[in-house]
């Protein structure tokens, strides 16, 4: 995917100023993006040969090799890994706010 066919996706989804993202519909895109540009490559076989044992080294590796991406590959995925991330704290903050007015405690389990 080219930069501006992802700009255009996102606004497209989310409005121009992404008025309209949602943790769950940010979720939901990220899902089907994910979905259409890796499942070509997911119908072969899949090797993991992941060297690194925790997750601080697979960090700093993804984060090295980012920087030898070219330029908009390396921008659509820091976005998209940064939107998400953030989406998913609004998420459980979310769920701590609206827990502790319907009474929830956080020792409740489902």
């Amino acid at each position: 995917m080219r930069l501006e066919e992802f700009r255009s996706a996102i606004r497209r989804e989310f409005g121009p100023n992404l008025e309209h993202a949602t943790p769950a519909n940010v979720r939901d895109f990220l899902d089907e993006l994910s979905r259409r540009e890796f499942e070509p490559q997911l119908r072969k076989r899949i090797v993991i040969d992941e060297p690194k044992t925790t997750y601080e080294e697979i960090l700093k590796d993804f984060f090295s090799r980012v920087l030898d991406f070219p330029p908009d590959e390396a921008l659509i995925l820091l976005w998209t890994m940064a939107f998400e991330l953030s989406y998913e704290m609004l998420e459980h903050q979310l769920s701590d706010r609206f827990g502790t007015l319907f009474g929830e405690s956080d020792g409740d389990s489902d």
